[in-house]
């Protein structure tokens, strides 16, 4: 028994087998060519690395699926403990190392960074992880200073090094048990991982990698796959803002440089869209994706597709339903704005869209629509503005009555544009008849000054551009008041007749 007891106990490993474990020695492989002046790295030969991983890990899997579960969190499983039982040591730099010896170093650094440690105790491994760190910042410097094409094993060992470290399961946040009204990412401090020291360096490593001139697209797609850019996208809903702001800045290199997965990545975001629209209404990174897709709407060619289109109507014009729009309308008004000004014919399509999603009971969210509205607007033309006016204006004229200032005025304010202002003229005739109540009722009535005086200034445009047209609607709202005026007299004297038959009933 005590045998079989001992027999389970790990065993101090030999200096030989860790040499192999880490690389073996630094003597040059039979392979590489002793009189090579350039870096193995640019060489198309394919470099034998199954003598060099770190315990527990695979070099030779493939790293395109990016499967969590064939990485280990450590390199030894007592390594996040108080012991550690391989030993974690720097390896040499490049400038210490031959030429044809530095690829092989490139990936036994790679190896290297694959190991993870818990950041959560600030205490644990603290030379592990400086060696770490600055293991990381040697492979910055060298992936931007390369200058040949990288092979196809140092992309497969770098895709391998940035999904180990990077996907991972996002840390819960400390509002998730809070209603939905009250998630309100302005009035949170945002949740800092605690790992970005050593984060921000991989990410940093990776967007070089991808915007190096010296990175294959046709060759990285293999590892740079679909099931990569889904691990990406995931990401996105991480609550530290710098890690979303380079997860943007990667995505939009990814997209630009391999455009093989232009329609997948449009595909994914999309479907992001739709499972926070009408499922969670829960998402730390739509800001950034929408800013991610103004630039990609941007770039669309007229005239503009039948997918981008059905995007627009079914992905972006829905995420205004959201009751936290705050977050992201500034990305989302622009993405917006962008279909419009590349294809006019769509600003009837976006205002009655913002009209089915306008809010009731939200007033901030409503000089929000407002806002957008005049941005949109200022791209409609004629035609188009004459489809959707009726509605539009009933909804303006409701906004101009609103007893919330700020949303009176924000309507208001769209007189100050003069393109706006210059459609409202030519069809004046339909539209001063639905706001004439709105503008007679602030103009006597409302409790803000500002708003009176703005009302005043927009009833004065249009006495002076068609007198005939005010008066006439002037006395129209006189005679509906009036009526209105009659009927409330006819009302307040059936009420005293039924109080004075209840009264003379009561007394018998």
């Amino acid at each position: 028994m005590i045998k079989q007891i001992l027999g389970r106990l790990p065993r101090k490993p030999s200096k030989s087998s860790e040499n192999r474990e880490f690389g073996g020695s630094s003597t040059p492989s039979s392979n590489a060519t002793s009189g090579s002046s350039s870096y193995d790295l640019v060489s198309n030969r394919p470099v034998n690395t199954d003598h060099m991983p770190l315990p527990g890990f695979d070099s030779a899997s493939n790293l395109g699926d990016g499967q969590g579960s064939k990485f280990p969190q450590v390199g030894n499983p007592r390594l996040n403990g108080n012991s550690v039982v391989a030993p974690y040591e720097a390896l040499p730099g490049f400038r210490d190392v031959a030429s044809f010896e530095k690829q092989n170093l490139l990936i036994r650094k790679l190896n290297l960074c694959c190991v993870l440690f818990d950041f959560t105790d600030p205490t644990k491994n603290l030379k592990e992880k400086d060696v770490k760190r600055q293991t990381l910042l040697e492979l910055v410097d060298f992936i931007t200073s390369a200058n040949g094409k990288f092979t196809e094993t140092v992309m497969q060992e770098v895709i391998k090094m940035v999904s180990v470290n990077l996907f991972r399961s996002l840390s819960p946040q400390p509002r998730e048990n809070k209603t939905l009204e009250a998630f309100d990412l302005e009035e949170e401090e945002p949740l800092m991982d605690p790992a970005w020291p050593h984060l921000q360096i991989v990410y940093e490593f990776f967007l070089r990698f991808v915007a190096s001139p010296e990175t294959d697209a046709k060759l990285a797609k293999r590892y740079i796959d679909h099931s990569f850019v889904l691990k990406l996208l995931d990401l996105f809903d991480s609550e530290d803002p710098r890690e979303r702001e380079y997860l943007k800045t990667i995505l939009h290199r990814i997209y630009g440089k391999f455009m093989v997965h232009r329609p997948f990545i449009r595909k994914a975001i999309n479907n992001i869209f739709f499972r926070f629209i009408f499922e969670t209404e829960k998402h730390n990174g739509i800001a950034e994706l929408l800013e991610v897709l103004g630039s990609i709407i941007n770039g669309f060619a007229l005239p503009l597709k039948e997918e981008h289109k059905l995007f627009l109507i079914r992905a972006l014009i829905p995420l205004h339903k959201p009751k936290c729009l705050a977050m992201y309308h500034q990305p989302l008004s622009y993405c917006i704005t962008q279909f419009v000004e590349k294809d006019c014919k769509l600003a009837d399509t976006v205002i009655k869209g913002l009209l089915k999603y306008w809010p009731i009971t939200n007033s901030s969210k409503e000089v929000m629509f407002l806002s957008e509205l005049e941005e949109v607007l200022e791209a409609t033309q004629p035609p188009e503005f004459q489809k959707c006016m009726v509605p539009l204006f009933r909804q303006i004229a409701s906004c101009l009555s609103s007893s919330h200032f700020q949303v009176a005025e924000r309507a208001l304010y769209l007189w100050n544009n003069d393109h706006i202002e210059n459609l409202i003229r030519q069809n004046r005739k339909v539209i001063l008849p639905i706001i004439f109540p709105a503008l007679e009722k602030n103009g006597c009535n409302h409790w803000n000054q500002v708003v009176q005086n703005l009302t005043v200034n927009v009833r004065k445009i249009f006495s002076e551009i068609d007198p005939e047209l005010f008066d006439e609607c002037l006395q129209k709202f006189k005679e509906s008041e009036a009526k209105v005026e009659e009927i409330r007299t006819q009302c307040d004297a059936s009420w005293k007749r039924l109080e004075e038959i209840a009264a003379a009933n009561s007394t018998e």
